[in-house]
């Protein structure tokens, strides 16, 4: 699609002088409107689909367009900057909002796979801060009866980092991330405890292992839900310039 959206530029440009304002150029710039007031159509295809029948048919159609609008829009300048500063608007919100579309499809991709491969824990979002709170009254339960070395160390290297959640933009790059670091300190409690406490040892550890994957979940849910506000707000407001933009045309 790219390569025939070329082709037609090169033998338009070879064949007469480019202007966005007539002709294939203009033609070009509707191509960009139609195709962008069809990725603000995105929201409705719920519940039914329609008229792709699928969601995967939806997104795939969403992607693909961005990027052929995006195409469209630089071919309308006739590859050309932009002149004045509604142009330089209209373009930079263009780019920004294919770029982050396209973030949006590589962590749709990245963290789900990252999350079932490298986590043994699933929770939903909403209900990662009540499961936290599970854990903390599990360990303090188990910490209960524990001598006054396992209780001290419980109070004071485990028992707030327990009860926090933790979020890092480094489950990103890797959900495990830090894990054996924040776990060494417990092996090293098995070394010190006696025999009837390394069972509440290695029940603590388990605890506070789940936890880390708690943070991880949340950490990456969030970051999915966060990518919404660098795509869709600026989105919005390339339609609303777009839409003067052609009524501008039209007038002028």
């Amino acid at each position: 699609m790219s390569g025939v959206l070329l082709l037609v530029y090169a033998v338009a440009r070879y064949l007469v002088p480019w202007s966005p304002k007539r002709g294939v150029g203009l033609g070009f710039g509707i191509l960009a409107a139609l195709a962008f007031v069809f990725e603000m159509s995105y929201p409705a295809r719920r519940p039914a689909a329609r008229p792709l029948f699928t969601a995967r048919n939806w997104i795939q159609a969403h992607v693909y367009l961005g990027v052929v609008a995006m195409l469209a829009v630089v071919i309308h300048a006739g590859f050309a900057w932009p002149k004045g500063a509604f142009g330089w608007w209209l373009f930079l919100l263009s780019v920004w909002t294919t770029l982050t579309g396209l973030l949006g499809v590589w962590l749709q991709k990245w963290i789900p796979s990252a999350l079932a491969e490298g986590l043994q824990v699933e929770a939903l979002y909403e209900r990662i801060p009540a499961l936290v709170e599970q854990l903390v009254a599990e360990a303090d339960a188990l910490m209960g009866e524990a001598s006054d070395v396992l209780d001290r160390f419980y109070r004071t290297e485990v028992r707030e980092r327990l009860a926090r959640l933790a979020p890092s933009w480094g489950f990103l790059l890797d959900v495990r991330g830090g894990r054996e670091r924040a776990l060494e300190p417990f092996r090293r409690m098995v070394g010190f405890a006696d025999a009837e406490e390394k069972g509440k040892v290695e029940d603590l550890m388990s605890i506070y292992t789940e936890k880390k994957e708690l943070d991880a979940q949340y950490s990456l849910q969030r970051i999915l839900r966060q990518w919404l506000w660098l795509h869709v707000p600026p989105a919005g407001l390339l339609m609303g310039l777009l839409v003067i933009h052609v009524l501008t045309w039209f007038w002028y």
